[in-house]
């Protein structure tokens, strides 16, 4: 049996996330006191108490979620649980990575805070959105991608299930997609709330910055094998984990594939390291027979069992 860790992305926040690990754990109230420092703002207040449109912002989105995953993981190593293997969606990885000692925690929201910030200014230079196709296979959708463009850009960003496909690119062209997608047969078309097109060639100018980034601080072989968003396969090499965040911001999340071939190699019990449920729920869609379970309170984690 292998127990395997799932970390998630963005869209998994909520308001009051966090507030009993930092009530309640040392761990807790050491990384918010240093995340409030590196990000020069009270992500623990935003964090607790919201407002939910400042929350929601993926300038603070993605530090509060890596925040509060990585809390979870290591309290989780400290009461003694470790995974087989982990993986995480998009910003996930960086949750799972610092959870298996690629970086330490200052390094790896130094990291998040850099790749938010990029991304939303990506999100300006290149205006571009988001949308969930439901019901058509990867196929159809890369299709309807393909013919759509031309001038304007749209591609698929995120496999999350058989058919769950999440599109991204320029506004006129995620919409003309969704159009096409409903004649097509799609049992739903959602536009997504996102303040660019993530996991795309608009994405190139955070690419650049986070590149610079990473090829400016050491990355550790990690302990726990990765299963990367862009190839679906395990690494555990320092410059291979480097090569793969970077290719990551332009690259489609792999997360179908991500969790076969975890299943494919003996993951029979997963646990979502984070919060929210939403890795669970594509979990079940994925393969039902699969255990998956989430941790994200203080309490979650006393009652833990494998």
């Amino acid at each position: 049996m292998k127990n395997s860790w799932i970390f998630p992305g963005q869209a998994s926040q909520k308001i009051g996330m966090g507030k009993d690990l930092y009530d309640k754990t040392e761990i807790g109230k050491k990384y918010y006191n240093i995340a409030n420092e590196i990000l020069e703002t009270d992500i623990q207040s935003i964090s607790f108490n919201g407002p939910e449109e400042i929350l929601k912002k993926t300038k603070y989105t993605q530090p509060a979620i890596f925040i509060v995953s990585a809390i979870i993981g290591h309290a989780m190593i400290e009461k003694g649980y470790t995974p087989d293997i982990v993986a995480g969606h998009s910003l996930g990885e960086y949750s799972a990575l610092v959870v298996s000692g690629a970086f330490d925690f200052s390094t790896g929201l130094e990291l998040v805070k850099l790749r938010a910030e990029s991304m939303q200014n990506a999100g300006k230079v290149n205006r571009g959105t988001m949308a969930a196709i439901i019901g058509l296979s990867s196929d159809d959708v890369n299709n309807l991608c393909d013919e759509i463009s031309t001038e304007k850009i749209v591609v698929v960003a995120n496999y999350n299930t058989k058919n769950q496909i999440v599109v991204s690119g320029h506004i006129d062209a995620v919409k003309h997609l969704m159009i096409s997608a409903k004649e097509f047969g799609a049992k739903m078309v959602i536009p997504l709330n996102v303040s660019g097109a993530f996991h795309s060639p608009l994405m190139s100018p955070a690419r650049e910055a986070l590149a610079d980034k990473l090829d400016s601080i050491q990355i550790s072989d990690i302990l726990y094998p990765l299963y990367t968003n862009v190839d679906a396969k395990p690494i555990t090499k320092g410059e291979e984990i480097k090569k793969s965040l970077i290719r990551q911001l332009e690259s489609p999340v792999q997360w179908h594939n991500v969790i076969q071939k975890m299943i494919n190699n003996g993951s029979d019990h997963f646990t979502e390291i984070g919060p929210g449920k939403v890795l669970q729920g594509l979990n079940r869609k994925i393969d039902k027979n699969v255990s998956t379970k989430g941790i994200q309170t203080y309490e979650d984690i006393l009652n833990y069992n494998v």
